[in-house]
Formats: structure tokens, sequence, C-alpha cells
């Protein structure tokens, strides 16, 4: 029986987007998060003792900044030098050969594979071997899997990729294959890198992204970590686990029917509340979507700086000094159309038919574009990453048309001028 590791995208030194600016944010845990997770890593690896360790590529998010990158890295796995622990490793597009103009000498228990073509490490002892091959370039468009070596007979086999494998949305297709040529290789366990989120893709073979060690913005929610793989035989265990120090969730807020700043808060504070105890003992980065039909609609929209210091509010209220917010964002409506129709006004019925009107006038929508481009242009590139709405041609007018409809219909709603 022999248990390892497998891990990946420990992007270490990154920082943690969205939160920095803010000036109630933990900087020195954002700073050192991904730093920590990587101990956490180790201390795993010591605490129950493993036999070896993989990383599947993006040891570090770049360039190093400085020498101190490198530095903690290497005293890391001289850690588990010392415990006799190898660490077998390849480069993935972030940390590619061409990438990385700074390097140091690696404790000797670090065995990196070649970027040239796939090589093969054995641990006879263990009856393993370990296939793999780095990224040369940041962009590799091959598929590396093709010319991965057949599996030894006899050996446990593990293959180490770092893969956007085919299926996998939203990633950029670096050493692109399917999952059928890996399974072809007759080995017994894919270690992959590349993909952010944990997910076991086929079992017997296992293929498996181990996710990275620690979130660093919004679009990487939820637990992050390793995978614990023990075989015993023919008997292969996978778990799960968790090793990062602050956690990004996304909380979303049903407003539907609340008319009141009370009610508002009230649904606020049980929102986050029962997000956060899912997580718990955990410092969180939450990002909250406050959606619904809503009188409150056009103030949400009118206030939006108000409502949102409002829900920083609640969340201090409901969690306390571990929750940060990252941002707010309003999703909301106004009540139904059939609701407001029955009590509005001509003013309503005037505004609404001019809005209408607008959204068909070709011309009038050529106009609008032409001369908030002028002023976006003034207004510049800060303007344009805060978030605002941004027009960039026809097709951007319909959405603003349709907020200034509802905020409209809100406004007159609630007797407001």
């Amino acid at each position: 029986m022999f248990t390892f590791i497998h891990c990946a995208d420990l992007h270490l030194d990154s920082p943690l987007r969205g939160l920095s600016a803010r000036p109630d944010a933990p900087l020195e845990q954002i700073r050192g998060a991904t730093r920590r997770a990587l101990s956490n890593l180790v201390d795993l690896c010591l605490r129950d003792p493993v036999d070896f360790l993989v990383i599947a590529g993006d040891v570090y998010d770049g360039d190093w900044q400085d020498y101190s990158t490198g530095l903690y890295f290497s005293a890391s796995m001289a850690r588990l030098q010392s415990a006799g622990i190898p660490v077998f490793l390849i480069r993935g597009n972030h940390d590619a050969a061409s990438s990385i103009t700074r390097s140091l000498v690696l404790p000797s228990n670090v065995k990196e594979f070649s970027v040239r073509a796939p090589e093969t490490y054995t641990i006879p002892e263990l009856n393993v071997a370990l296939h793999g091959q780095g990224f040369a370039q940041r962009v590799v468009d091959q598929n590396l899997a093709l010319a991965y070596p057949d599996a030894l007979p006899g050996f446990f086999n593990i293959g180490i990729l770092h893969t956007g494998l085919e299926g996998q949305e939203g990633h950029e297709p670096y050493a692109p294959c399917r999952l059928d040529d890996l399974v072809a290789k007759g080995y017994d366990y894919w270690a992959l890198g590349h993909i952010h989120k944990r997910e076991v893709v086929h079992e017997r073979p296992y293929v498996v992204y181990s996710g990275n060690l620690q979130g660093r913005h919004i679009r990487e929610t939820g637990e992050k970590g390793c995978t614990r793989v023990t075989v015993d035989g023919t008997d292969v265990r996978l778990e799960p686990v968790w090793l990062d120090v602050l956690r990004w969730v996304l909380c979303e807020v049903d407003l539907t029917g609340v008319e009141d700043d009370l009610t508002f808060f009230a649904s606020v504070c049980a929102a986050i509340d029962r997000v956060a105890a899912t997580h718990p003992g955990y410092p969180l980065a939450m990002r909250v979507v406050c959606y619904g039909a809503t009188r409150l609609h056009g103030r949400l929209l009118q206030e939006s700086e108000r409502y949102t210091a409002e829900v920083t509010n609640a969340a201090a209220h409901a969690v306390g000094d571990r929750l940060w917010i990252e941002k707010v964002k309003w999703t909301t409506t106004p009540p139904s159309q059939a609701a407001v129709e029955s009590g509005q006004t001509d003013a309503l019925h005037a505004l609404l038919n001019t809005a209408d009107a607008c959204a068909q006038d070709r011309e009038w929508i050529d106009e609008y574009v032409t001369e908030i481009t002028k002023i976006q242009t003034r207004l510049g590139t800060p303007a344009r990453d805060s978030g605002v709405a941004w027009v960039t041609g026809a097709e951007d007018v319909a959405p603003l048309l349709d907020d200034a409809r509802q905020l409209l219909i809100s406004l007159l709603q609630g007797g407001e001028r």
C-alpha cells in the first residue's frame, strides 16, 4: 500500500484580485494566502506521511518579481526532503520554461520533468511509474498526451499533464486532448492541472483535476486544496483535502416582495448567515447578488452606494470580522408589469411609450451611441475599469433603456420625483 498527494496550480505569490483595494480588506491574509496554502500542503504531507507528492503545473503565477518567491518554494520542498518525500512536478502555462527568467537550484528530492519530450521516473520499491512533460512555451497547442509512453507492465502508472481537456469550457485549451487519449494509455491515474475546480473526470482509470490550492478571485469560489490518493493493490481511494486559507463565496439574496429598508436588511443578513455557516471558521470574501421583484428597485439603483454600505453593515452584523464584501451586484426588477399597469398614470404611459419608441428608433440609437462615445472617451480608462455600463455599439443600448424604463416605473410607483 502507498499514498501520494496530487495537487496543481499553486500560483505562488499570485495576488488575490478584488479585495486589496478595499480599505477594510485583510491585507496580510491576502498577500500571504498562496504561501500559507503551500505551507498547509507541506504540513499535510508531514503530518499524515505520504510516499510522494505530484504537482501538475503552475507552481508559479509567472516570472518572479524577486527571488523571495523561488526561495519560499525551495524552502518548502526542503522540508519534504528532510522527511524523505520525493516531489514530481511539471511546468504549466504560467510557469513555462520561456516565462521564468530567474531560477534557483531546488532540493534533490524534486524531480522536474523535461519540457522537450515526455519522460518517465520510477519508484521501484513502490512499483510506481510517473510519466510527464512540462510546457516549454506559455502557449502549447499540440496534444502532448499522444507522445506519452505506454504504461509500464507491473507498475502503478501515473500520468502528469497540464491540459485543457476537451469539454472544459471557459479555459484556454492548452495542450488539448480528449479523454479517450488518456484512457488509451493504460495508466492507472492521470494527475491533471490547469482547471482550478476539483473534478474526477473519469474512474478506472482515474482522471482527476485536483483544482488549485487557494482561490484567487470570485471566479474561484468554494473549497480549494489537493487530492490524497491511497493505493492498496487494485483498490484506489481518493480523498479531497482542503488547504485554502481564505475562501471566495457567492451569496444570492432574494428580495422578492421586499418593500422597506428593515426587511431588506433582514433579508441580506439571513442570506449572508446561511452562506457563511457552510464555511465555518474560514475568512470569506463574498460577492452579494440581490435579485427579485421589489418596490425598492428604484432606490437600489438610485442610491446604490448607500445600499451597498448597508450590505456591508449586514455582513458585520451576521458574521463579524471574518467576512469581507468583494462586490454587490443589483439585478432586481420592479414589481410585475401587470401590477404596475393597474394603477399607472398618464405620465407613466407617456414615459414608457417614449422608452419603447427609442428602442425602435435606429436613428436615435445611432445618435446616442455617437454622443455617449464622446463622453466615454473624455472619461478614459479609469471610468471604464470601474465596472459601470460601457457602450461600444448599438447592441449595448437596449439594456440601458430597459434599466431606465424600470427605474421610471419604480420611482413613479413610489410617488417619488
